[in-house]
C-alpha cells in the first residue's frame, strides 16, 4: 500500500518583512491557503496535522472550512525551528544565518526533527494520506532527508507560502520525493516568501 505524505507550508504572514516572529495571516495569505485548499480538496486524507504557531494555524483553519471530513489537529513536532547549526562540512555562506541562533535552539530543533522525521517518514499500516502544515525549516528538512543529505543542506531549500511538496513513504525502501514546491494552484501574484535571502 502506498502512503503519501502532503507538505504545505503556511500562507504569508501579515507584517512578516518587519520582522515579527508570529501574527496573523496576511490578506494574501488568506487567498494562498484557499488555493491550496482547493488543490487538496479531493485526496481522502486520514489525518491532517499543523504547527500550533498562528500563521500556520490559520492556513489549517481556513483548509479545514473548505475541505470537509478533513480533522485538523495541532503537534509541536511542526513548530518552526533550526534543525541543524554549522558543520565544518558547511559553505561559508551560511553562517551568517546563524549569528543569533543559540547553542540550545539549535538542539531542540535537532531533537524536534529527528522525532518528526520517526513520526511521519515511517510507513503506517491504514494510514494512505497524511497532511502537514508547517514552516519553511520543517519541510527543508524532511526534503534533506529523502535524500539523505548532510545535516546543512536544509538551508537553501526553500517553499513558497502555501506550495506543495508530496513525499511517498515506502515500507521496505527509502521514501521518495515526488513533487517539491509545486505552485500550480497559485497565480503569479500569490507566489511569495521564496526570498533568496531566507534561511529558515
Amino acid at each position: 500500500m502506498a502512503q503519501y505524505l502532503y507538505l504545505v507550508r503556511h500562507g504569508e504572514q501579515l507584517d512578516a518583512e518587519h520582522g515579527v516572529e508570529d501574527g496573523p495571516l496576511s490578506p494574501r495569505g488568506i487567498r494562498q491557503a484557499t488555493a491550496i485548499a482547493g488543490r487538496l480538496s479531493g485526496v481522502p486524507f486520514d489525518r491532517a496535522w499543523f504547527s500550533p504557531l498562528q500563521r500556520a494555524a490559520e492556513t489549517a483553519a481556513i483548509m479545514g472550512e473548505r475541505m470537509p471530513g478533513v480533522e485538523f489537529e495541532p503537534s509541536a513536532l511542526l513548530m518552526d525551528c533550526w534543525p541543524s547549526g554549522p558543520t565544518e562540512d558547511m559553505p561559508a555562506a551560511f553562517q551568517s544565518y546563524f549569528g543569533r541562533v543559540t547553542e540550545d535552539e539549535i538542539d531542540a530543533g535537532a531533537a524536534q526533527m529527528a522525532d518528526a522525521v520517526d513520526e511521519w517518514l515511517a510507513p503506517e499500516a491504514g494510514i494512505e494520506h497524511e497532511l502537514l502544515v508547517t514552516h519553511n525549516s520543517v519541510i527543508a528538512w524532511f526534503v534533506r532527508e529523502v535524500f539523505g543529505a548532510p545535516p546543512w543542506r536544509w538551508l537553501g531549500v526553500n517553499q513558497a507560502n502555501c506550495g506543495l511538496t508530496i513525499i511517498r513513504v515506502r515500507s521496505t525502501k527509502p521514501p521518495v520525493l515526488l513533487t517539491h514546491n509545486d505552485l500550480g494552484h497559485l497565480p503569479p501574484e500569490l507566489r511569495t516568501g521564496l526570498s533568496v535571502d531566507q534561511p529558515y
